[in-house]
């Protein structure tokens, strides 16, 4: 099963990307709030970076941006009328509703969901299954329409095997791929997948104080337990509890994994050398390869602002690797120089390619946020949709697609527009048929 390849699923930036300061926790986000953003600037940030990558040869696709505002939440709520309505109701009696409402978030696809190779499970088929992501109400309104999606990118039964997200419960609360990491010789090769959980639902000890811990561990096993892995594929650990009360709210803030490399800050585990010794185990013959970075080179607060631990990890033909970091990475005083000696080291980090991602990092999404990595044989590859695969037409039309349809400039207050949601749903009209994924959205069913 050599063949495997790792393919990267980004997300477009929807047209209602604005800095609502939503998500406690998620220090940049918060410190935003309020601020002008450029929807157009941010999807056409995203979109180069996905150009840069598929132009070197990774196997790169785009995933849709959702429906905003969610006129079917503001109803639920008990805003009422015709669409226009309903927002202008939101927009002068709950202007926090609107703009969670009008959250751009399905951006992040590494929240999308969780995804097991089926080389791990043990009935060989590739399972995906969306994040609930019940800690913020602006993402827990996501999985409906991430769901759809992802049937329509991986639409063939005989491969892929969908699940319902997790139930909507705290106890249950799943983030995706932002706390789930797999570690391998080959892509195709079995491999052992870490879990990271910050708490415990029914053992309220021993969590951080200041902000939530959005990940349970019930959801880890529950995940394990849906996607078919055998105890011998997984390593469940916990966050650490004071990294999180940093800012740290998922684990691909602090850590991150390609193959048999594990990049890693010193304070990112509970019982870190423990965990990483049980990750050996059962990787068994396949050495681990561990960078593990000291607090007094860079602390978290420095991995917190420049986001070095959400750089995407992606396998040259050499077999060493290239780290796709944000251009904060370049900017840091401490981070760049420990890049530039990992370079000199002749370690497994090869080269460092930094992008313009800043319309996300404001809001707090990096270079990894942004992807959701699906490991892919041969055959699955071609049963994916094949519209989804990011070519030179593809980026062409996007790049059009993007200059026609996005503002320049969008404030909270411009959310009270109606008329942004007719944009919002022409575009999307638009984009679906190009990317050839039929009726996803509950405007074209209407």
């Amino acid at each position: 099963m050599s063949q495997a390849i790792e393919a990267n699923f980004d997300g477009l930036v929807g047209l209602t990307h604005h800095y609502g300061g939503l998500s406690w926790g998620n220090v940049a986000s918060q410190a935003s709030g309020g601020s002008v953003a450029s929807p157009r600037q941010a999807a056409l940030q995203g979109l180069e970076k996905m150009w840069a990558l598929a132009q070197r040869g990774f196997a790169q696709a785009v995933l849709p941006p959702h429906e905003r505002p969610d006129t079917a939440m503001l109803r639920r709520l008990g805003f009422h009328g015709s669409d226009a309505e309903v927002i202008q109701q939101a927009a002068l009696q709950a202007p926090a509703l609107l703009s969670a409402c009008s959250s751009a978030s399905a951006m992040w696809t590494a929240n999308a969901a969780t995804v097991t190779p089926s080389a791990d499970s043990v009935d060989g088929k590739l399972h995906i299954t969306p994040a609930n992501l019940t800690s913020k109400l602006h993402r827990a309104l996501e999985h409906a329409t991430t769901a759809r999606l992802l049937r329509a990118a991986f639409p063939d039964p005989e491969y892929f095997c969908h699940h319902p997200p997790l139930p909507d419960h705290l106890a249950l609360g799943d983030e995706g791929a932002a706390n789930h990491t797999r570690l391998c010789g080959d892509y195709g090769d079995v491999g052992v997948e870490l879990f990271v959980y910050g708490r415990t639902a029914f053992n309220e000890g021993g969590g951080p104080q200041r902000y939530p811990a959005r990940q349970t561990r019930e959801a880890c096993e529950a995940l394990v337990r849906l996607h078919r892995l055998p105890p011998q594929g997984v390593v469940l650990a916990q966050q650490n509890p004071a990294v999180i009360d940093a800012g740290v709210f998922h684990n691909d803030v602090i850590a991150v994994g390609n193959r048999n490399l594990l990049l890693l800050h010193q304070h990112a585990l509970q019982q870190q050398a423990q965990v990483l010794g049980r990750l050996q185990q059962r990787l068994g013959s396949i050495p681990l390869q561990v960078v593990e970075v000291a607090n007094d080179e860079i602390s978290v607060a420095d991995a917190v602002s420049s986001y070095l631990f959400n750089s995407q990890l992606l396998s040259l033909a050499d077999g060493r690797m290239l780290l796709v970091a944000a251009e904060e990475c370049r900017e840091h005083p401490r981070v760049w120089p420990w890049l530039q000696r990992q370079l000199a080291s002749g370690g497994p980090i090869a080269e460092v390619l930094c992008f313009d991602l800043k319309q996300s990092m404001r809001n707090g999404g990096g270079p990894a946020c942004l992807r959701l990595r699906v490991v892919l044989t041969g055959d699955e590859r071609a049963a994916v949709n094949p519209a989804l695969w990011l070519d030179e037409p593809l980026y062409r039309q996007l790049r059009q697609w993007i200059e026609r349809h996005y503002r320049d400039r969008l404030s909270e207050t411009d959310l009270a527009d109606p008329q942004l949601l007719i944009e919002c749903r022409t575009a999307l009209d638009e984009l679906t048929r190009l990317l050839v994924l039929g009726s996803v959205y509950p405007f074209q069913q209407d």
